[in-house]
């Protein structure tokens, strides 16, 4: 981690708490209180925040408004973002994370479960901070999120390309469905494991000939395998 964590928040007394039990957890931070004074901070080229902590009920510039500009600068693009919101609902949720976020946390929170799910996130995008994957069908460009099976080029979520990235970065080991719940939802993550289904049965259809990658070990997790002893399709 090589910039502060920046908490845009417009509650002070939200944002204090947050910046207070980051920085006791040993993860600089800073605070902005609106939109227009997060993108400012964001954007700021000599400490530039290594995430961003989001509220999406901000004054001025909301936080959907924000997350789809940080997204467009090539400065930010991949900074990694939690959306912290008090709407539960799964299209409002679902939004958020389609313009680019990486996890989202609801309120009222747990400020444990906040430093959690940042420690998470910090360790995914590290993880995925190595520059590349690559085997005869098979390319992983991690800084770049770009996935490409026998040259042509696979459209993954950021989710699904997390997904991936775990069990790549793993490679010939079994990860287990708790370890990927952990670290790609998240710290202690106890919700429906039926989410991991969802999602892995959506990355192995976007793989499509390259979903030979990936192995089911029944009852335990999953292992990356990649695609070397498989020869293309015809």
């Amino acid at each position: 981690m090589t910039g502060p964590v920046l908490i845009i928040e417009d509650d002070p007394d939200i944002a204090e708490g947050l910046r207070y039990n980051l920085e006791r957890a040993e993860l600089p931070a800073r605070v902005a209180l609106t939109g227009e004074e997060g993108l400012t901070a964001s954007l700021d080229v000599r400490r530039p925040p290594a995430l961003i902590i989001l509220d999406l009920m901000l004054p001025g510039m909301n936080g959907m408004e924000l997350c789809r500009r940080l997204k467009r600068e090539p400065q930010t693009r991949r900074t990694p973002i939690i959306m912290v919101t008090a709407r539960t609902a799964e299209h409002d949720v679902a939004s958020g994370l389609d313009l680019g976020a990486d996890d989202y946390i609801t309120k009222p929170f747990s400020v444990r479960e906040v430093v959690a799910r940042v420690r998470a996130v910090l360790r995914r995008t590290a993880d995925n901070a190595r520059a590349r994957y690559q085997d005869s069908r098979l390319r992983i460009e991690y800084n770049e999120m770009r996935v490409f099976c026998d040259g042509t080029e696979i459209k993954l979520t950021r989710k699904e390309f997390a997904l991936l990235a775990l069990l790549a970065t793993s490679a010939g080991r079994v990860v287990t469905r708790q370890q990927i719940l952990d670290q790609v939802w998240g710290y202690n993550y106890y919700s429906d494991t039926r989410t991991l289904d969802v999602h892995m049965r959506r990355l192995r259809r976007q793989l499509g000939a390259c979903d030979i990658a990936v192995e089911t070990v029944v009852g335990v997790g999953y292992r990356f395998v990649g695609c070397d002893d498989c020869a293309p399709a015809a």
